[in-house]
């Protein structure tokens, strides 16, 4: 083999190894439920202004999809749910650092839309034409909505009524309430107070779905990485706490 051929060898592999690592030791990959967009990136943003020279690169979605990205072989520092079962997912999956796991924070469930005052509790949604859910098999907003729409007696004939619109998370769901393509929406207290026209008509009683809670952990690559193991204690600490409850999220 000529020095030229080795050259190009020597490139190649220099290239794979590159390109086939999981993580940067620099940088902190993380993925957070849609819900938790704008409290997040904030976060971020005061954590790297506090002298922490590394990148953070989000992946905002809901929560079942950002899980099986974990499982089938994305490259994730940190992850946070916006409920347990995706968690106890990982878990089970051996995708996570099981003590590190902890809730970060809470959320409530709403119905919220345009300014209506003959919908001012959970029945009264079967007079709307159509109605904004998270798709229940991936966003946890929409699974917790069919609880409370099941212990309500209602959820059978909305589905039978093909009245239910599937959004792909809990921020599309609001899109939707938010311009009116829709009587209505659940959602979370939090992304209801960032609408722009849509109010919180109701909120949901606790006693018809489980609590909302947030669990975040370490991955297992996470574990081992220093900047991400830091940026874990951030998010424990008070600074990310003030942000949370700003953006009306209850502590755990």
């Amino acid at each position: 083999m000529n020095r030229l051929h080795i050259l190009i060898a020597t490139l190649t592999l220099t290239l794979f190894a590159a390109f086939s690592t999981p993580c940067a030791a620099d940088e902190i990959r993380i993925s957070v439920p849609a819900s938790m967009t704008d409290a997040v990136k904030e976060i971020i943003t005061q954590f790297t202004a506090s002298g922490h020279s590394v990148q953070i690169i989000p992946n905002f979605g809901p929560s079942g999809t950002l899980a099986k990205q974990i499982v089938e072989g994305a490259p994730v520092d940190l992850f946070i749910s916006a409920n347990q079962k995706w968690m106890t997912y990982l878990r089970e999956e051996q995708k996570i650092e099981p003590s590190s796991e902890k809730i970060i924070a809470t959320n409530t469930l709403v119905f919220a839309g345009t300014k209506n005052p003959a919908v001012t509790r959970l029945t009264d949604i079967t007079t709307l034409k159509q109605i904004a859910i998270g798709s229940p098999k991936s966003v946890p907003a929409g699974e917790y909505a069919v609880q409370a729409m099941e212990k309500a007696g209602i959820y059978t004939r909305l589905e039978q009524e093909k009245k239910l619109v599937m959004a792909k998370d809990v921020r599309q769901s609001l899109t939707y309430a938010d311009r009116g393509e829709t009587g209505g929406a659940f959602v979370y207290k939090t992304d209801a107070l960032m609408a722009e026209h849509a109010v919180i008509l109701f909120e949901i009683p606790q006693d018809l779905y489980d609590k909302v809670t947030y669990p975040f952990a370490l991955t297992l690559a996470g574990s081992k990485n220093a900047d991400a193991k830091a940026f874990y204690t951030y998010l424990t600490g008070p600074e990310a706490l003030k942000v949370f409850l700003k953006y009306g999220f209850s502590a755990p």
